[in-house]
């Protein structure tokens, strides 16, 4: 599996992530983002849903990636997803913004590079919405983290830590939105606005820092209730316990 997503050696109940409307040729509508936006998740990290991600693959114009980051900043190399936790991408293909397939990944209590992941789906879930349920299922992609996973013709996956691809400059957007500035810290600053646009070229606060990224690619017609070449999907990332 090739990525862009790569992994930074250096020392320095429901979370609710992103949504994607993607036609399987590229990207549509991409709705916001964030990093640690509610007090929970800022307090338990790894619940903590970053971004979500779909673009067609780098190797075959007939598979598409889809990805969720989690648990950013983090410093180094010593993090491991929590097995306690059920990790979902939801899938719309019929345009009512309900869930027609979804994949669900758990981890089991190893840590670090012993940890495992085991993935499944596509498959329709046995429950819509806010509430999460455990689909069973035989068929499933599991292995260690930190590995490509599953077949380079059906679903593929990889769960582990690769460097966080947001850009943020964190510092410029305070001074353009002070309201959001912390009030202690580097970044507290003065409460007045001191810009109105960000810098060129801007500096990225989360470039020394990784995240934990579960990445699954597959061939699009999984996903897709159309052989269209304008089939359209909706894609949101859950991470509940």
């Amino acid at each position: 599996m090739k990525s862009t997503f790569f992994n930074r050696g250096r020392t320095l109940p429901i979370a609710l992530a992103v949504g994607i409307a993607a036609s399987v040729g590229g990207i549509g509508t991409l709705l916001a983002s964030d990093h640690q936006d509610t007090p929970e998740v800022e307090l338990n990290p790894r619940m903590d849903i970053n971004d979500v991600y779909a673009f067609p693959s780098a190797t075959s114009a007939d598979r598409i990636v889809l990805i969720m980051t989690t648990s950013s900043p983090i410093a180094g190399q010593n993090a491991s997803f929590d097995p306690n936790l059920l990790y979902q991408l939801k899938i719309d293909n019929g345009g009512d913004a309900n869930e027609d397939l979804v994949f669900q990944i758990t981890f089991n209590t190893g840590q670090g590079a012993a940890q495992r992941v085991r993935v499944v789906g596509p498959i329709a879930p046995t429950i819509l919405g806010t509430q999460a349920a455990l689909v069973n299922s035989s068929t499933a992609v599991e292995g260690p983290v930190g590995t490509n996973l599953g077949s380079d013709t059906g679903v593929q996956v990889f769960a582990g830590l690769r460097a966080d691809p947001f850009f943020i400059d964190l510092e410029q957007f305070f001074n353009i939105i002070p309201d959001r500035r912390p009030s202690t810290g580097a970044l507290s600053g003065p409460s007045t606005p001191t810009a109105a646009a960000f810098r060129n070229p801007g500096v990225d606060l989360l470039r020394p820092f990784n995240a934990l990224a579960i990445v699954i690619e597959l061939p699009k017609s999984m996903l897709v209730s159309s052989t269209a070449t304008d089939a359209k999907f909706g894609l949101w990332g859950t991470i509940s316990r």
